[in-house]
C-alpha cells in the first residue's frame, strides 16, 4: 500500500509545472534503514544469561516466503480457487489481521522480560502478540482467535512459541493458503549474533494439510530506529478494486 501512495504522489508531483532546480543542494549521505546491513557483535544477553530478542526487526524480502505445502483435496482446491481470482478476498486486503504466522514486510518490534514476549507489528493492523513465559497452559475454554493464544518457554537458547486457539479465517500467505481451526504452530526463535534474529516455523494442521510443514524465517537489526504508526484502514484506498478475474 505504501508503494501505491508513493506511485500516485510521484505521479502527482510530476504533473505540477516544472521549475529550475535549486543549486548547490548537498549531496544525501544517509541511507534509509531498511537498506544498511546489519550490526555485527555477540547477540546480547538478559541478566538470566537468556538471548535478549528485544529490538526492531525487519523480515526483508523473506516475509512471504513459506514453501510447497502438502494439502488435503478440498484445501488445495480452495487454495486453487483463490490463486485464479487473484486473491481478492483476502483478509488482509481488507484490514483485518493477517493472524500466524503471515507478516507484512513491515518491521517489528520485540520487547522481552523474563516472563512474557511482545511482538508489536507495524504493518496490517498495528496488532501485536503476547508469548506467555511464565510456565502457563493454553485455556481450555480458548474460543477462536486471529492472532491464535501463544505461550513459550526456553529450549537452552532457544525460545520455543506453541500457538494454538486460530479460527479459521486468515491466510496463510497472500496467495490463500488455507488452514482450519485445528491449526498448530510451533516456532523455535534463535539470535545467533547482534544483527540477526532466525526463526523455523512448523506448521500443523491435520484438517488441512497431509503432513506437517516446516520452514524458515530470518530477519535483521535495525539500530536506531522505532516502529511507526500506520493504520490500514486509513491508507486502505484501493480496497474496491480487489474485483479478482
Amino acid at each position: 500500500m505504501r508503494t501505491l501512495l508513493l506511485i500516485l504522489t510521484c505521479a502527482a508531483v510530476w504533473a505540477w509545472p516544472q521549475q529550475t532546480p535549486p543549486q548547490n543542494l548537498p549531496k544525501a549521505t544517509s541511507k534509509s534503514p531498511f537498506d544498511q546491513p546489519p550490526p555485527s557483535g555477540s547477540a546480547p544477553k538478559m541478566p538470566d544469561g537468556k538471548p535478549d530478542f528485544s529490538g526492531v526487526w525487519n523480515p526483508g524480502l523473506g516475509f512471504a516466503t513459506i514453501g510447497q505445502v502438502s494439502l488435503q483435496p478440498w484445501a488445495d482446491a480452495l487454495y486453487k480457487e483463490r490463486r485464479a481470482n487473484l486473491s481478492k478476498d483476502d483478509p488482509e486486503g481488507r484490514c483485518l489481521p493477517a493472524g500466524v504466522p503471515r507478516i507484512s514486510p513491515f518491521p517489528q518490534k520485540f520487547v522481552q522480560t523474563p516472563a512474557l514476549v511482545v511482538i508489536l507489528d507495524e504493518g496490517n493492523t498495528h496488532s501485536y502478540r503476547q508469548l506467555f513465559m511464565d510456565g502457563r497452559g493454553h485455556p481450555k475454554d480458548l474460543e477462536p482467535l486471529w492472532m491464535g493464544d501463544s505461550i513459550a518457554n526456553w529450549d537452552g537458547d532457544t525460545l520455543v512459541v506453541d500457538t494454538v486457539g486460530f479460527n479459521d479465517k486468515t491466510w496463510l500467505n497472500g496467495q490463500g493458503l488455507p488452514h482450519s481451526d485445528q491449526l498448530h504452530v510451533i516456532e523455535r526463535y534463535t539470535r545467533p549474533d547482534l544483527g540477526h534474529l532466525n526463526v523455523e516455523i512448523t506448521l500443523d494442521d491435520p484438517k488441512a494439510f497431509t503432513q506437517p510443514h516446516t520452514f524458515k524465517r530470518g530477519f535483521t537489526l535495525m539500530q536506531n530506529w522505532e516502529i511507526h504508526e500506520y493504520v490500514c484502514n486509513e491508507f486502505n484506498v484501493d480496497a474496491e478494486h480487489l474485483v479478482g478475474k
